[in-house]
């Protein structure tokens, strides 16, 4: 089997732009912006950029795109404003995977700022709630990444995602992403076969592997554990060819997508190299 395999592209000069950088690098699996992540306001995207990206991924090697959701949003903001705007830019969100026909939505939980975890899972789930009551009908899968945990950030437990899922009214619309950088950060060790067998099953006796849809592949600057979130290319950080190998040749894994997060430049060129390397540790 085929496993799926891309890094996040560039949308620059609008979203059917990723298609084209994707397939010119001969990826099969994508991550995209639907529009600028560092800003809450975006202006609606236009029918015939729309119809141009359907068209085009239609016809690519392309089997699967996640949409990342904008740094700002956080579903369990402290402040109200912030609160109301992260809901309302959440299911703008939504709405222009609905439009381009995105099955996923990638988002991070959110931050409490010191008001609790309890606090903050339970108004995470209330959010989401909310977000896919406005959004009745969409075909959109709300999916959760598990995090490194820096700061109040909260995620970076196998027992958090489950929480707020547990509290989500419409669970079928729900899907998880692992990090393998965030959860390795977090503590959670996938360097040996035996430490990534534990991980592995502790997460599918916690959230279930029915719920994987998505891995970011990227190594980890920072050691088992450091809560610090800083992403390396793959084999060069503290997690290491090996840890990669483990995922690469898991059987159950080869249904979900692998896309790269690693530091790159203008022309993806870091991509193609990083594939190359999660390419060679398929044992045949």
């Amino acid at each position: 089997m085929e496993q799926l395999l891309g890094a996040h592209t560039s949308t620059a000069g609008g979203v059917s732009k990723a298609v084209e950088r994707a397939e010119k690098l001969g990826f099969t699996a994508m991550q995209i912006f639907t529009k600028n992540n560092n800003r809450w306001q975006a202006k609606p995207l236009e029918e015939k950029e729309i119809e141009r990206y359907k068209n085009l991924i239609e016809q690519s090697n392309i089997g699967y795109v996640v949409s990342h959701d904008s740094y700002l949003i956080n579903l369990c903001a402290k402040d109200e404003t912030n609160l109301e705007k992260s809901r309302n830019a959440f299911v703008d969100e939504l709405t222009r995977c609905e439009q381009l026909g995105i099955k996923y939505l990638n988002f991070h939980p959110g931050a409490h700022g010191g008001k609790g975890e309890d606090y903050g899972l339970n108004l995470i789930a209330e959010s989401i709630n909310w977000a896919h009551r406005q959004t009745k009908g969409f075909e959109v899968s709300s999916m959760l990444e598990l995090t490194a945990g820096q700061g109040t950030n909260l995620g970076y437990k196998f027992e958090h995602i489950a929480k707020i899922i547990d509290k989500v009214e419409e669970k079928e619309r729900m899907s998880v992403c692992i990090d393998t950088a965030h959860i390795f950060a977090a503590g959670y060790d996938i360097r040996s076969e035996s430490a990534y067998n534990r991980t592995m099953t502790e997460f599918d006796e916690t959230i279930g592997l029915e719920r994987l849809q998505c891995f970011h592949m990227n190594d980890s600057k920072k050691e088992l554990g450091s809560r610090v979130d800083r992403h390396e290319h793959i084999g060069k950080g503290f997690i290491g060819l090996d840890g990669f190998a483990n995922i690469m040749n898991d059987e159950r894994l080869f249904r979900v997508p692998k896309i790269l997060e690693t530091p790159k430049g203008k022309e993806q060129l870091e991509d193609l190299e990083n594939l190359k390397v999660l390419r060679s540790l398929i044992r045949k």
